[in-house]
């Protein structure tokens, strides 16, 4: 694996997505990158917070450089989880990409309002899906800075 000499650690990232197809896609098209990563999948926002947070079964879980949030969960929704994050002052500083099927101009001022660091509607089609999820990985993982994990 070709490992960046921007990027020379592992990046762990959280994906929250409740669709199982896509969770298995984003992760496929992520490991296949350049940049080394463990990609973490949680199927709700509970789920997500909790690993956020380290509390019950995550106690050890790692600190994500970057978090790809669904805004259509079940439960607690994308834009809660996102609103918890940019509140918590342990969390906020983590990007959060929002990775959705809504294109609607209402869900995307509204995401941004709550400090989303990027918003990208979900293509329809595989190719179109991975040139998405493969330009995600090249600015976040190759071209931003990411913090690091305490």
């Amino acid at each position: 694996m070709n490992r960046s000499h921007k990027n020379p650690r592992l990046v762990e990232i959280l994906l929250v997505e409740d669709s199982p197809p896509d969770a298995r896609l984003v992760e496929e098209i992520l490991r296949g990158g350049p940049v080394p990563k463990n990609v973490r999948i949680a199927g709700d926002g509970d789920e997500a917070l909790s690993f956020l947070r380290r509390e019950g079964e995550f106690l050890d879980a790692p600190r994500p450089s970057l978090v790809i949030l669904d805004l259509n969960l079940p439960g607690r929704d994308g834009r809660d989880v996102l609103r918890e994050i940019k509140n918590d002052p342990k969390l906020r500083c983590i990007p959060v990409v929002v990775l959705t099927t809504s294109g609607a101009p209402t869900d995307v001022h509204h995401a941004y309002d709550l400090q989303a660091n990027a918003y990208i509607v979900k293509p329809v089609g595989l190719d179109a899906f991975t040139e998405a999820i493969q330009a995600l990985e090249r600015f976040w993982l190759s071209s931003a800075q990411l913090p690091g994990s305490p």
